[in-house]
């Protein structure tokens, strides 16, 4: 028999997409939960989660919390799909049809987390994607949080795409990329054509990330509330035009400052120190040293994440524009993020030499302890939400190169708005990527490096006792504690 609603111990399933930034994100909040003892659940899927004990000590990490559980699904899709960017609408449709009947029978009656259970799920947090979660959490009774793993400026542009397309602003009706987007509330004389989510540049209504997005909109306002890995003092203005969508918005971010502070916080035995990276791809240290010989904020930092991929033609413009740069570059080339360079590639003598002597390139690499190194400068970044978090927290100015969804929206913010770096959209040239390299590091570096500096003082106050995120979280907390389960 359904235990007594009034007696349920919270119990929180949490559901992300799976991909490296999206799991990285929502296994801190699933962290975060544990130490304020909250029975959690995370769902990964197989090929994730094997990836994730392959890489990290998180076997033994996550016995420390007693309350935390792993549990995972099938996505569908053959173990040798590469999982790139290209294929998120093909692992979505696979999801559905394979992990989505999965995830129903575990949370419905007879389901291990179903009400008949011992401990059934009392909340959902979902990644915002998953419009499926909408339906699931109404016909078993139990709150929806929405967690939007992007950033908040880049959801806003999601969500304002019907008034885009209603309004005729997309498609575009001709190629001027610089003309300034009207119908986006909030973003008034900052927002470009090309600084709308990538899809935005179809001319197909009916392409399936455009149709997705369009269905994410509708099901976004049917949960409980929003969470994002966010600051007040970052974002406030967009995320007052998301209190229009839903009554609790919830901004607990930077997430992996957030569980760093909680935990250092902590006294006694069982915890130490430091937090787990939560990557799924192996990280070669041997940079950590080359980078304890070098001057301080004398590096720039290169990577484009774990999705983007480049042509070799752009790999080769990057390269000459940082030896040409003169500075010192620390490079992740992560395998696969080269279309057509399996085979060897000829490298030109003068590269080869520059490289040599200036830089030195990884497959992968621990981002938050390199982002945090001293003798890092600048980030040359495709923008995903959680580096661009990352390079804020640790007060590192950026060169934005970004690759698809809402990383031209960031790379706009991070330009425009904030004046955290320079934005680098839409080019991959050699003169461009030197011409950039050069200001942040040399020519405008203390400009770039006093802004950064304050901005990092904003984000540590945000999740310090009783900032912005910290207050947001211990709402999460309670409000999860006290979510109305309305089980037919």
């Amino acid at each position: 028999m359904p235990k007594n609603e009034a007696s349920l111990s919270p119990h929180v399933l949490i559901f992300p997409l799976p991909l490296q930034g999206p799991v990285n994100c929502m296994l801190k909040l699933a962290e975060l939960f544990s130490l304020r003892r909250i029975r959690t659940t995370f769902l990964n899927t197989h090929h994730i989660h094997h990836r994730l004990l392959d890489c990290t000590d998180n076997h033994t990490y996550f016995t420390r919390y007693p309350l935390l559980r792993f549990d995972t699904v099938p996505d569908g899709l053959p173990e040798g799909n590469p999982r790139t960017g290209d294929q998120i609408p093909n692992l979505l449709n696979s999801m559905d049809a394979v992990a989505v009947p999965i995830f129903r029978q575990m949370v419905t009656s007879g389901g291990p987390y179903g009400p008949d259970s011992e401990n059934p799920v009392t909340c959902i947090i979902a990644d915002g994607i998953f419009t499926f979660a909408a339906e699931i959490a109404a016909e078993i009774g139990v709150p929806l949080l929405y967690f939007d793993t992007i950033s908040p400026c880049g959801l806003w542009t999601y969500l304002c795409l019907p008034k885009l397309i209603e309004a005729g602003e997309v498609p575009f009706k001709d190629d001027n990329l610089d003309e300034i987007i009207i119908n986006a509330p909030g973003m008034e004389g900052i927002i470009r054509r090309r600084d709308l989510p990538s899809f935005c540049r179809t001319k197909d209504l009916n392409d399936r990330i455009i149709q997705l997005v369009l269905k994410e909109d509708k099901h976004i306002p049917l949960a409980q509330g929003l969470i994002f890995n966010t600051f007040q003092e970052l974002e406030s203005p967009i995320l007052s035009q998301l209190l229009n969508i839903s009554p609790n918005i919830y901004a607990v971010g930077p997430l992996h400052a957030h569980l760093k502070a909680r935990v250092e916080s902590l006294t006694g035995p069982e915890f130490r120190p430091e937090t787990s990276t939560n990557s799924i791809w192996k990280e070669d240290k041997s940079c950590i040293s080359w980078l304890d010989a070098q001057a301080s904020k004398s590096v720039i930092f290169v990577s484009i994440g774990s999705l983007a991929v480049m042509t070799k033609e752009q790999l080769f413009e990057i390269w000459y524009g940082l030896v040409n740069s003169g500075s010192k570059f620390l490079w992740v080339r992560r395998p696969g993020s080269v279309i057509g360079a399996d085979a060897e590639l000829e490298i030109p003598l003068e590269l080869s030499e520059g490289t040599k002597e200036r830089g030195f390139i990884v497959k992968w690499a621990p981002q938050e302890e390199v982002l945090g190194h001293p003798a890092i400068g600048g980030f040359l970044t495709h923008s995903g939400w959680n580096s661009t978090l990352e390079s804020i927290v640790e007060g590192k100015p950026m060169i934005c190169w970004p690759y698809f969804v809402d990383q031209q929206v960031n790379s706009r913010y991070v330009g425009e708005v904030w004046k955290l770096g320079l934005d680098m959209k839409d080019t991959c040239d050699r003169a461009v990527v030197e011409k950039m390299i050069r200001e942040v590091m040399v020519l405008k570096k203390d400009e770039f490096l006093e802004t950064a500096a304050k901005m990092a003082e904003l984000a540590k106050s945000s999740v310090a006792e009783g900032g912005s995120s910290f207050l947001d979280f211990d709402r999460l907390v309670e409000d999860v504690k006290t979510m109305k389960i309305t089980r037919k």
